[in-house]
């Protein structure tokens, strides 16, 4: 067994937030609201206008120019003359699973009208909402849409992403609990474009599915395996006893050397208390976060780096378990990562990228 993390092939409820999207059916075109300042932090829903139009935040977003990246949505000129949208629009009843391209116009199972801002193959338009934007579609009035709330601290991975990426997670798993051990490493999915936030944070999710069966299993299954991970030749031992540490947690953290590290980075006391990591769930992420963002393991950099510095995603199944699954090692397994980070990218609304085998 390699001495580094060993890796294992495996609802919350949504808060409500009313966005009310501007009307460009009369007329005279809407007021131009506040104008957009580079600086400031806007969430989703909140509006700003700039060049000339109004402009909807889709979600969090700092510093990112309207007209420019995708997190904003063109919500029609203001300040002028437009010419009017015809009253009513054709909306077929939503379908989960069917294509739709970029303007096509739905009516959702409780009767709200949504319009595609991209080609989809049936997301939910209360989930994927970087695909589908609200859509006024009743002679020119608004449309109120319950849509997800912002993320926790700009996380650009909502709750109802997360539960749609992991349907039958185990509850230990929370969205709260990740979000919360993310202050740990604050460049996690925040470093670089929108769009590289968006391909680390799928990448990190989908080796973690991988390893955990879909965030289901907490602990290493094969409880043979378990008095292996004790490296005696360390000087300090295995204080918690010959067979604690066992794979625990979503990147699944083994060995007394890596339980003492993570620990000592943490400030946690991992190599006497190893079960903490299957005990508190924001002790568990926060494991994960440390090997992602500060460990090599068997590849010449951290995932992390692999994702902010356009490596590509096999690069962190390389950081992760090496000649173990690369260059031919276990090309199954590879492939499964692989498709599990294809699906969860297009949850995020964001192109895989290259390089995504090792």
């Amino acid at each position: 067994m390699s001495r580094k993390l060993a890796a294992f092939c495996a609802a919350a409820a949504t808060a409500v937030a009313i966005v009310i999207p501007l009307s460009a059916s009369t007329a005279q075109a809407a007021d131009c609201v506040t104008a957009w300042v580079s600086s400031q932090v806007y969430t989703g829903g909140q509006t700003a206008s700039h060049n000339g139009r109004n402009w909807s935040a889709k979600w969090w977003t700092q510093g990112e120019t309207p007209g420019a990246a995708a997190v904003w949505a063109d919500q029609g000129a203001c300040g002028g003359s437009t010419t009017p949208p015809p009253g009513t629009c054709t909306a077929s009843d939503w379908v989960a699973g069917r294509n739709y391209r970029a303007g096509d116009v739905v009516r959702y199972t409780d009767g709200r009208h949504y319009i595609a801002e991209h080609d989809n193959p049936g997301y939910d338009p209360t989930i994927s909402t970087w695909y589908w934007n609200p859509h006024t579609c009743n002679g020119g009035t608004t449309t109120t849409t319950t849509t997800s709330p912002p993320a926790p601290g700009g996380f650009v991975v909502s709750e109802a992403q997360f539960n749609q990426m992991f349907p039958n997670r185990n509850p230990f798993y929370t969205y709260s609990g990740l979000t919360a051990a993310m202050s740990a490493y604050p460049g996690f999915a925040k470093t670089g474009s929108d769009t590289v936030r968006r391909q680390e944070a799928a990448a990190f999710l989908a080796n973690t599915s991988h390893e955990t069966g879909g965030l289901v299993h907490i602990v290493e299954q094969n409880q043979n395996n378990y008095p292996h991970y004790c490296d005696s030749t360390q000087p300090y031992g295995c204080p918690a006893g010959q067979a604690a540490y066992y794979g625990r947690g979503p990147i699944q953290l083994s060995w007394n050397f890596n339980y003492k590290a993570a620990g000592d980075a943490l400030g946690l006391p991992l190599l006497t208390n190893p079960w903490l990591v299957q005990q508190d769930a924001s002790v568990a992420w926060k494991t994960a976060l440390w090997y992602w963002n500060t460990q090599n393991g068997p590849g010449t950099m951290t995932a992390h780096s692999a994702m902010v510095n356009s490596r590509g995603f096999g690069e962190t199944i390389r950081s992760i378990n090496g000649a173990l699954e690369c260059n031919g090692g276990n090309p199954a397994q590879v492939q499964s990562r692989v498709t599990t980070y294809q699906r969860f990218a297009q949850i995020l609304g964001v192109s895989p990228g290259g390089n995504l085998y090792c």
